[in-house]
């Protein structure tokens, strides 16, 4: 694996598109609510530990155009297969090798649509194991907060350089972009 899809940069770095954000507390919902009040939804909320990575585009981070961030979930490839293969089982299911290759081959080839791999990076005082992101765990953060904890962390981090940064942002637009039309185009052209 190579460096080119990284750099190392130092907490004290403002937060920019594709920047790697390890063990980033988070919301997430609990449970459904009983009732929509302020106050209730106090209650389903968990604060979780999440690796994510910032998804907010570099320019509107720079010219302090947003006061939240946006950040997807990202996984070690080993800690996704793993997951993976409990999904399968408790589904009653067998994972095999040729199936998890060919999950491995859709997403780097873009047919995973919620999905998209990042290289890993095996030289260089940070090394990462290749990561999935995934676009169904999105998280919005103040900007403040989340500047203000990575530079807690007092640890460098990895950001993904361009091209790579924009390449995931295409597959994040693509996620979202998608339309299913309820009728599709009749296909017969008399």
């Amino acid at each position: 694996m190579t460096n080119l899809w990284y750099a190392e940069v130092p907490p004290e770095t403002e937060i920019t598109q594709g920047d790697l954000i390890m063990g980033c507390p988070v919301l997430e919902w609990s449970k459904p609510a009983a009732d929509y009040t302020p106050e209730s939804l106090k209650a389903i909320c968990d604060g979780i530990s999440a690796d994510v990575v910032v998804m907010t585009q570099a320019c509107d981070l720079a010219q302090k155009k947003v006061d939240n961030v946006i950040v997807c979930a990202h996984y070690s490839l080993s800690e996704y297969k793993t997951n993976w293969e409990e999904t399968k089982k408790a589904k009653g299911q067998t994972a095999n090798a040729k199936e998890w290759k060919n999950l491995c081959n859709d997403v780097c080839d873009g047919y995973r649509w919620h999905l998209s791999m990042l290289n890993g990076k095996d030289d260089g005082d940070l090394k990462i194991e290749r990561r999935i992101v995934d676009f169904h765990y999105i998280y919005s953060l103040p900007i403040e907060f989340l500047q203000s904890f990575v530079k807690s962390q007092n640890t460098p981090r990895l950001t993904l350089l361009p091209p790579y940064r924009e390449h995931l942002s295409q597959a994040f637009a693509r996620f979202f972009m998608r339309v299913g039309l309820p009728i599709n185009i009749s296909k017969s052209w008399d």
